[in-house]
């Protein structure tokens, strides 16, 4: 599982900023938590899919937010692109 990917400033934490820059349709690739509420998240999930953006599962909320520098557990993450179309 490729967590080091999320080493960049091109990262996006959380559900509100994820939602955002997907809808932006910057949002490159999506990193979920298996233990996150997918009843929270679902709409997020249609919308990488319809996107065709890849998702890669992580075990733990608290593992991808360690990945993504926080102190705290995260839902979702994700890496945006440089620029608005790519």
């Amino acid at each position: 599982m490729p967590l080091s990917e999320l080493a960049t400033n091109l990262r996006i934490v959380g559900e509100r900023e994820v939602r955002r820059t997907l809808q932006a349709r910057r949002l490159k690739k999506l990193f979920v938590a298996q233990d996150a509420d997918l009843g929270r998240i679902k709409d997020i999930l249609k919308d990488a899919e319809d996107q065709g953006i890849s998702v890669e599962w992580v075990e733990e909320k608290i593992r991808l937010g360690r990945a993504c520098a926080i102190s705290r557990g995260a839902s979702v993450a994700g890496i945006a692109s440089s620029k608005a179309g790519n």
